[in-house]
């Protein structure tokens, strides 16, 4: 077993793909003792070949042409680093017919198709692993199917995006309002040139969507996943929260419960003393409760070159064991529950409202009756600053059910006295 090698083919020498091969020579002198067997990149492919024989300094790996490495049996391993749907969706399906092993950092693809795509690794008895699909170089995809399993987890919540906390930590440290803390982010290398994916949310929720469908045993679809960014949140808002013992992180957020499961990414006050108030400027975190091991949380990297490529080369590794041992295909898809994804006016949540009205006698009283005749119980109402002939209150309800919540806030926002509807932001709080 000592001289035998594995092959493996990369798939894009972007900034991961560069990172993965990066690790894999590294680990070249190790991989004997940790696997009993060597691990070789035969090919890579990428679209630009003379910059990427330069940028590797072998041109015998490189090649523009699929074919090329699907019809080399001697390739046992593919390792999809392309990222986007397509061509990708097609060459990881392609590679699994033909009965090679896929590892892949794909989100996009995880969050949309993974439960047909374990089907089709179990079909031709492959490995499908996307460790690297959610939060980087953190473990946490593994530990759920694996460590974790002898748990029937209720939550499992977190900091997926890294973009977004880097502008949510520098708005909290300095004081800046998001449109500085974006520009600082995109100065610095944080953000892309289009931050619409990382801002609004829609990298979390391709995530949370992973994270649900393993969590609770029931496919998620992204679509499913109710999205609101951090591009509304202030100063103020932030001020405030600070002044309740509270931060505002861009939480994912899936619960497992009676009525389903909700599955959501949104801005949140998080108390002060909950292990993620502390994850701060790019780091990721995942924190994860069930009826035996009660809490957990996994910190680490969420992006970059390097980190990633930890998880995708330990993904590689596992299948290479698996390999080794003749015992491939042991955790295709866990998703053997049909649970239903409650919708958002269904799911109960604490809420932070913040509302500029007409500094006159009533107005408070008038606020409060509102959100009482929707059966949203008030836990405090605060007034802050003025400014001319208008004050600032602020609104902390109990646990209410969102639908009723958003009628109440409605009919808030169309009051005479009601200038503005400034904030309306969620208060984490143990889920009943």
């Amino acid at each position: 077993m000592e001289n035998r090698t594995i092959q493996v083919a990369i798939l894009g020498l972007g900034t991961v793909g560069f990172g993965t091969y990066k690790v894999l020579c590294a680990q070249r002198e190790e991989m004997l003792p940790k696997l009993g067997v060597q691990i070789e990149v035969k090919k890579i492919l990428v679209r630009n070949v003379a910059k990427a024989a330069a940028k590797t300094g072998h041109p015998e790996l490189i090649t523009n042409d699929w074919q090329e490495i699907l019809q080399d049996d001697s390739i046992g391993i593919v390792i999809e680093l392309m990222g986007g749907i397509e061509p990708a969706r097609t060459y990881i399906e392609e590679a699994l017919r033909a009965g090679k092993h896929v590892v892949t950092a794909n989100k996009d693809l995880i969050a949309s198709d993974h439960g047909r795509l374990l089907d089709l690794a179990k079909e031709h008895g492959c490995d499908l692993m996307f460790e690297a699909a959610v939060a980087g170089a953190i473990p946490v995809i593994a530990p759920l199917k694996q460590s974790l399993a002898a748990n029937h987890l209720s939550e499992v919540m977190g900091i997926v995006n890294g973009t977004t906390n880097f502008i949510l930590t520098k708005m909290a440290q300095q004081g800046m309002e998001f449109s500085d803390a974006l520009a600082l982010a995109t100065e610095l290398g944080y953000a892309e040139a289009d931050p619409t994916a990382d801002i609004e949310g829609l990298d979390a929720a391709r995530k949370v969507a992973i994270l649900a469908s393993i969590a609770f045993n029931s496919r998620v679809s992204v679509e499913q996943v109710a999205t609101e960014g951090i591009t509304k949140i202030t100063a103020n808002d932030i001020r405030y929260a600070h002044e309740m013992g509270c931060c505002i992180k861009l939480i994912g957020m899936a619960h497992g419960g009676d009525a389903g499961v909700e599955a959501y990414v949104a801005p949140m006050l998080i108390p002060l003393d909950h292990p993620l108030a502390a994850v701060n400027d790019s780091y990721n975190a995942v924190f994860v409760r069930g009826d035996a091991v009660d809490n957990a949380m996994f910190l680490g990297r969420g992006a970059g070159e390097l980190p990633t490529a930890s998880a995708v080369v330990g993904d590689v590794f596992e299948v290479v064991r698996n390999v080794v041992h003749g015992c491939c295909g042991r955790i295709s898809c866990t998703c053997y529950k049909q649970l239903p994804v409650v919708p958002m006016e269904n799911v109960k949540s604490r809420y932070f409202l913040r509302v500029r009205v007409e500094d006159k006698i009533g107005v408070l009283a008038m606020v409060a009756d509102v959100f009482a005749r929707h059966q949203v119980s008030v836990e405090q109402i605060i007034q802050k600053q003025k400014d001319g002939d208008s004050v600032e209150i602020v609104v902390i309800t109990e646990r209410v059910r969102g639908g009723d919540f958003q009628k109440a806030v409605h009919c808030i926002e169309v009051k005479q006295n009601v200038r503005a509807v400034e904030s309306v932001i969620r208060v984490y709080g143990d889920a009943e």
